[in-house]
């Protein structure tokens, strides 16, 4: 397991280094095209900034992940796939960074990135067994199959309205499925080598991006959706429910406030993919806490949802139910107490403190 854990530290540096190294030179090339995010007053505007900030930031993601894949990937005709559905995705989000371009316009490049990996990788998702009921999709596993693509690769995106908040979920993830797969001993599987190149390239991002951030990671951040729902696809698709359980647990958090927005949104009659500002990270900054502790609390309790999907993948399933009850009871609190699907003020409201 040492040489395991050594020879993935390795991938995870390298990528950093490269990540860290592109970081300054996608702000330089943002600004050159005007890939920039001027700050907004108007309600519907989800960002907390007030200066000008260049984007880029997926897009030097992006390039430290095919660099790292040219000294640590196989090329493979599913690698192909992936890498072709990436550019995709990436092309179609720096169009949008430079020059925004209709919903509509960026769901059929998201569609298409997708369809590559279904019908030219051959990546489905084509049965799962539960309770002790195996269910056959049979010629719908293409379209749940790209519907669950499409739904991953818009997840971050539509979370990421705060310093360090997407880079730090997807970081999370990347280094729960590698944990994962270390204590497996499949650390030089393909999925194994894109977590941790993953990993790397986020981290790498992530030094820019935490608050104040130097970066944005722009609507590029679909790239980082697109890849978690390559890896969810590839490393838990097996028929077992609880296998693809675990990506949806990982990702409670950024799914569950997609949910509840959409959820917010149908009850006040508004556009599904309209912005706001009462997604989770909005209601805690109305507790009145900071930008980082913000961040930080979301990060402890997306870590204890990965916590839990560890224990209950490698060690004591019931330790695991255990903590993802005690999570969702949390869960089910907070939404009582806040605006998060209903107009109501913060119950709970931590008070300021003044100097005299």
């Amino acid at each position: 397991m040492r040489s395991d854990i050594l020879s993935s530290l390795k991938i995870v540096l390298v990528t950093f280094a490269f990540s860290a190294i592109l970081m300054p030179i996608m702000m330089k090339l943002a600004h050159h095209v005007g890939a920039i995010d001027v700050p907004r007053k108007d309600e519907g505007n989800r960002h907390i900034h007030k200066k000008i900030t260049p984007l880029f930031g997926g897009l030097g993601v992006f390039l430290s992940f095919m660099l790292s894949f040219m000294i640590f990937g196989t090329p493979s005709l599913k690698m192909n796939s992936i890498l072709i559905g990436s550019f995709i995705i990436i092309l179609t989000s720096i169009t949008d960074d430079i020059k925004p371009i209709k919903s509509w316009q960026k769901f059929l490049g998201h569609l298409i990135g997708a369809s590559v990996i279904v019908f030219y990788g051959h990546i489905l998702l084509e049965n799962i067994t539960a309770f002790g009921f195996n269910i056959e999709f049979g010629i719908f596993a293409y379209p749940i199959t790209l519907l669950f693509i499409v739904a991953c690769t818009n997840i971050i995106n539509l979370i990421d309205g705060i310093d360090g908040l997407s880079g730090g979920i997807c970081s999370i993830f990347y280094m729960t499925v590698g944990i994962i797969g270390i204590y497996q001993g499949r650390t030089g599987t393909m999925v194994m080598i894109i977590s941790f190149i993953m990993l790397g390239a986020t981290l790498g991002f992530l030094l820019y991006n935490f608050h104040p951030a130097k970066i944005f990671a722009g609507d590029c951040s679909t790239f980082f959706g697109f890849i978690i729902s390559i890896i969810s696809l590839l490393e838990f698709k097996g028929p077992a429910l609880t296998s693809f359980f675990v990506p949806i647990a990982i990702l409670a958090i950024p799914i569950l406030d997609t949910l509840f927005a959409i959820i917010r949104r149908l009850i006040k009659r508004k556009p599904i993919f309209s912005a706001d500002k009462q997604h989770l990270h909005h209601q805690l900054l109305g507790m009145n806490f900071s930008e980082v502790t913000t961040v930080l609390i979301i990060y402890l309790i997306d870590i204890s949802f990965s916590i839990a999907t560890i224990l209950f993948m490698l060690k004591d399933q019931k330790a695991g139910i255990i903590i993802y009850v005690i999570l969702f009871i949390i869960i089910i609190w907070f939404v009582l107490h806040t605006s998060i699907i209903s107009d109501k003020t913060p119950k709970i409201i931590k008070k300021k403190t003044t100097k005299k």
